[in-house]
């Protein structure tokens, strides 16, 4: 089994916290109130409502950490650029906005664990739909210039690759069977099968790279925080073990890009 890219074998759920790590034990006084920031750009992880409320799976996970660690926590809004200089200026105590662990951020900031990845998945049409002719059979569509387009180029060369300018259009040419397959972020790909439910599925399994695709979504922390570090770890183990996590993620993501 090869780092690059393993399709997950019968992982249904998400399950990216190490549950097996005893670590249960953080000082509250150390602790005090979470002050987390987050963005209203990035739905369904953190956006406005039409009521202008502050929702999303991200609010309702820092909300949900928190009453199970017995921690006050508030959640404030900051524009996506200033999210780092807020942490450093002790604007707040955590970021969970979906902020890349990379060389950059890391001198700056310390990240809990993964809580959640982003697969590339192959979607295709399903049985009894509008099926492959012989001349688009092994025509993948993908995102111009994507990550799942560079990582279909090395690691499926026998596919041919069929670009488009965006992954609607990408899904959209599987559904009128304009290619066979198309190769995709699984996340946006979920939302979009959820509107077309009798067209098309997802086909083989997930797959993960950290090169390609990202570490997954962590919460950062300034560096040097561990106090904080260790309390929101344990709290997303603690959420994993008892279901919650899954439940919260069933909720915000209907069509589970796992399965």
């Amino acid at each position: 089994m090869t780092a690059f890219a393993v399709a997950a074998m019968a992982q249904t759920l998400p399950n990216h916290v190490d549950v097996d790590a005893h670590e249960d034990v953080f000082n509250a006084s150390q602790v005090g109130a979470i002050r987390f920031l987050t963005t209203t750009d990035f739905p369904p992880l953190n956006f406005r409502n039409a009521t202008g409320d502050l929702t999303g799976f991200h609010v309702e996970l820092a909300e949900a950490l928190c009453a199970e660690i017995d921690i006050k926590c508030t959640m404030q809004s900051w524009p996506w650029e200033q999210l780092a200089s807020a942490l450093e200026n002790n604007q707040g105590d955590a970021v969970i906005a979906a902020m890349a662990v990379a060389p950059e951020t890391a001198k700056l900031m310390d990240f809990s664990q993964t809580y959640l990845k982003f697969p590339a998945r192959f979607v295709g049409r399903q049985e009894g739909q509008l099926r492959s002719s012989d001349q688009v059979k092994n025509k993948v569509a993908v995102r111009k210039g994507s990550s799942q387009a560079e990582f279909l180029a090395k690691h499926f060369k026998a596919l041919e690759i069929v670009e488009y300018d965006n992954e609607f259009e990408a899904l959209e040419a599987v559904k009128f069977a304009d290619v066979d397959r198309a190769f995709v972020d699984g996340m946006r790909a979920s939302f979009w099968l959820n509107e077309n439910p009798d067209c098309c599925a997802f086909i083989d399994g997930p797959y993960f790279s950290a090169e390609y695709f990202g570490a997954g979504l962590t919460v950062a922390v300034k560096s040097g925080n561990d106090a904080t570090r260790r309390a929101i770890n344990i709290g997303l183990r603690r959420l994993q073990e008892k279901g919650k996590f899954t439940e919260l993620y069933l909720k915000w993501f209907p069509v589970n890009f796992y399965d």
